[in-house]
């Protein structure tokens, strides 16, 4: 019963960030128009931190979904490993 409460807890905090309704303003096209500007003017300023920053915000996904399921990987590297052992 308690693992249902905490199936159930954790599915609820998900559904309410979910669907928690926030206005976000994107500024992509002056990014663009900025390092445009800065690149033509300066080849290593501001476009490359800007595209350091995109790898930065890229990379935190993969390592969130990482760290949930790492059991799992885990799990699934041992079998695997010894499913190549035995071969």
């Amino acid at each position: 019963m308690l693992r249902f409460k905490k199936y159930f807890l954790v599915l609820l905090i998900l559904l309410v960030i979910v669907f928690l309704n926030t206005n976000a303003t994107a500024q992509c096209a002056m990014c663009k128009q900025a390092a445009e500007s800065s690149l033509k003017n300066n080849p290593h300023s501001m476009a490359r931190s800007l595209n350091s920053g995109i790898l930065y915000l890229m990379a935190v996904p993969y390592l969130l979904i990482g760290f949930i399921f790492r059991k799992q990987i885990y799990k699934l590297y041992l079998r695997l490993r010894t499913k190549n052992s035995r071969s």
